[in-house]
């Protein structure tokens, strides 16, 4: 059975789900948690330096960059505060839990930090990226579940909304 479990969270409206049906396994299998967050700039809510043509609007000299950084350790911040809440509630249900936060590449983080554990299961979310979406913005789940040690428990998310249905913008119909 499982004794060690991994759980990859990040800060989107999945991981509430996620978490929950981590704390159910958990509880059923008799387990111990690991809460992880990768600190990335993929994930939505990480602060994003700008694009090239946005440059001309912005000074480039310390000031920017230390917007930058103070942007990034407020991301650092609320990111370790999301961990504590969850282990604190995880606690409350009576499951021994642990939590880090690390920073890189989401799937290899996931893959590293499972194998220094030794977990016996990894539980992902899966956002529902499919076709050209997943291609172009990769798929953390996909990687996870090619490159892992252990065995691993996707999570459904959402499906993906059509990306220009969702900003309003005209979608070409079919001849």
């Amino acid at each position: 059975m499982f004794h060690k479990i991994l759980v990859a969270l990040d800060r989107s409206d999945n991981s509430q789900k996620i978490f929950e049906e981590a704390i159910a396994f958990a509880k059923a299998a008799g387990a111990t948690l690991m809460l992880l967050h990768v600190l990335s700039t993929d994930e939505d809510v990480a602060p994003k330096l700008p694009t090239m043509a946005a440059m001309e609007y912005y000074p480039i000299d310390g000031s920017f960059f230390g917007d930058y950084q103070n942007r990034w350790q407020l991301y650092e911040k609320q990111g370790l505060e999301f961990l504590r809440s969850l282990a604190d509630q995880s606690a409350a249900a009576g499951i021994t839990t642990e939590f880090t936060q690390n920073s890189g590449s989401p799937g290899r983080t996931i893959c590293e930090l499972a194998r220094m554990w030794e977990a016996d299961l990894i539980i992902v979310g899966r956002r529902g990226y499919s076709g050209l979406n997943e291609l172009l913005l990769g798929s953390v789940s996909n990687y996870v579940l090619h490159h892992a040690p252990c065995s691993v428990l996707t999570i459904q998310g959402q499906p993906q909304a059509n990306p220009a249905i969702a900003h309003d913008q005209p979608v070409a119909a079919e001849s």
